[in-house]
């Protein structure tokens, strides 16, 4: 099966409390939610954080699209409560243009 990587950006408030907080949540994210991504066709999610900067590795399969993601999400329930939650925590990238939170990064670089 082929898989395609993405990689996405977004930034954490400046609050440790609430830094500590976030990742706290993702010490147990619903098993709703990790549903959902598999729902969606995402064989892997990875999260780092670097001071406020979140980034989000993505490996899916050939059948997922950012827009049938966002469909499904907008129909779960548990999604959307999940993503209204973790409104409290995230702050757009301010040179963001686009209305998602989520930046999708442009590869500059692999190796062979």
């Amino acid at each position: 099966m082929a898989t395609k990587r993405y990689c996405l950006t977004l930034n954490l408030k400046n609050d440790p409390v609430l830094i500590e907080e976030y990742e706290r949540y993702h010490k147990q994210i619903p098993e709703a939610i990790l549903q959902s991504f598999k729902d969606a066709d995402i064989l892997s999610m990875e999260l780092y954080r670097w001071e406020t900067r979140l980034f989000m590795v993505l490996d899916v399969s050939e059948n997922f699209s950012f827009e049938r993601k966002k469909l499904l999400d907008e129909n779960n329930p548990k999604v959307k409560e999940w993503e209204n939650l973790m409104l409290k925590y995230q702050e757009p990238i301010a040179e963001n243009k686009s209305s998602e939170k989520w930046v999708l990064m442009n590869q500059i670089f692999k190796t062979n």
